[in-house]
């Protein structure tokens, strides 16, 4: 019987393996294309999804060693991101693929080694405006809002 941990970790590697798959069949067209939600290029999309959305694994550990967040808001939240796309918006595909690789194997690797203690775990998220366990945090943030942002650039190279 597989564990929760290792459920977790399954699909979040599924998931960066279909993010890296669709970046590699990105034509340099798609890659510049414009995500309409975010207003973003599809290569910054994706380069956020590898850098931003992998990058809250740290607060994943915070939640699972029971330390306090930073106090972020979706406002700060928004700004960091926004900021992260003006500085990358000449991001190449090989610069996003390595990221999406390297920091894709460490997220897995970390939820796979999570025991269910850690995954339940609460934090309090002024984002959310409450308390979400390590579990939580990563699908909401990885495979949700990071499946939004995919769906995005999905749609809008198909445009």
């Amino acid at each position: 019987m597989i564990g929760r941990a290792e459920e977790l970790a399954e699909r979040l590697r599924a998931f960066n393996n279909e993010v890296i798959a669709f970046v590699e069949k990105c034509t340099e067209e798609d890659w510049r294309k414009l995500c309409a939600w975010e207003e973003w290029t599809v290569g910054v999309t994706a380069r956020h999804i590898g850098a931003g959305h992998y990058g809250a694994m740290g607060l994943a550990q915070m939640i699972a060693n029971g330390d306090k967040l930073p106090e972020l808001t979706m406002d700060l939240i928004i700004q960091m991101a926004n900021q992260h796309a003006r500085e990358h918006a000449a991001c190449t595909k090989a610069e996003v693929l390595d990221i999406l690789r390297k920091n894709g194997e460490s997220l897995v690797a970390f939820a796979a080694g999570l025991d269910d203690a850690a995954l339940d775990r609460t934090g309090y998220l002024a984002a959310v405006g409450g308390e979400l366990s390590t579990q939580q945090l990563l699908e909401n943030v990885i495979m949700l809002s990071g499946g939004e942002h995919f769906a995005n650039m999905k749609a809008a190279a198909s445009a």
